[in-house]
């Protein structure tokens, strides 16, 4: 697989590159939508989107290298070749999300608000992500026929012969993570559209339960997990996200039907 879209010696573009910043391009479209349907203001908006993007990159990044450290070896610069491959997404969820809170507690603004806004262009922005790790030949999983991949019938042709590497076909977990992702999409903006009693809080709760479980099974078929001692990282963080969503879905439930409402409009960027 051709990792690259355009290679003219100093100047490479990656396809990874391409489709990170393609799943940035179209999360910033989604959450600017509905960021103006509840009258935020659009300086603290894209102030925040630039400045959660970088962190997450760095934190995706940060998480990948320090589960890593034995083959980078104090390499610094080996460490900054992102485009090579070697963002780690719950890197980049967690040190996002620390600078989203940090920033509406700076600002006095209302933190899950904030969230439910972000996770349903970030899920999005995940699945278009996804696609570079196929050019890059990565987070594929373990050993499989090429019969048993046709007989799934939602693979494409293209997809199985990518995940051909060197004469050994693959699971293509990427492309299970990114239809599970779009799948969460479309069920994130129907309970956002039709529930009305939605409350502040809960959908960033329902993306930490629905992705957490998800990822952990899908992380189950992968064969370049990172890992403590015999267990997966992603696993283990998997789970803690579908306990804390399930907790803060549930307190929030408890609550009167009328109170904390997502769908308030604000009028202030101070909620």
């Amino acid at each position: 697989m051709n990792p690259y879209l355009l290679d003219l010696n100093y100047i490479k573009i990656t396809y990874y590159s391409l489709f990170i910043l393609s799943g940035f391009l179209i999360a910033y479209l989604f959450i600017s939508i509905e960021s103006k349907k509840h009258n935020i203001n659009k300086d603290f908006l894209n102030n925040l989107i630039f400045w959660t993007m970088i962190f997450g990159i760095i934190g995706a990044r940060f998480y990948y290298v320090i589960f890593n450290l034995e083959y980078y070896n104090n390499d610094i610069i080996e460490m900054l070749k992102i485009y090579k491959g070697g963002l780690a997404i719950h890197g980049g969820i967690i040190f996002g999300a620390i600078f989203i809170i940090l920033y509406c507690l700076k600002y006095k603004v209302r933190i899950f608000k904030i969230l439910d806004i972000f996770v349903v262009g970030l899920i999005l922005g995940q699945a278009v992500g996804r696609w570079g790790n196929f050019f890059n030949s990565e987070a594929y999983g373990s050993e499989v026929t090429r019969i048993a991949l046709h007989s799934y019938g939602i693979i494409p042709d293209f997809v199985i012969n990518g995940m051909n590497i060197n004469g050994i076909y693959y699971h293509p977990t990427f492309y299970y993570e990114s239809l599970y992702c779009i799948l969460g999409f479309i069920i994130l903006i129907v309970i956002r559209k039709l529930y009305k009693y939605l409350k502040i809080g809960q959908l960033t709760s329902l993306y930490l339960i629905y992705y957490g479980i998800g990822r952990f099974f899908i992380e189950a078929l992968r064969t370049d997990s990172l890992l403590i001692g015999n267990f997966k990282v992603a696993q283990i963080v998997s789970i803690l996200m579908v306990l804390f969503g399930t907790i803060y879905f549930f307190n929030q439930l408890r609550k009167s039907r009328f109170e904390n409402r997502y769908d308030e409009v604000e009028y202030d960027v101070r909620f």
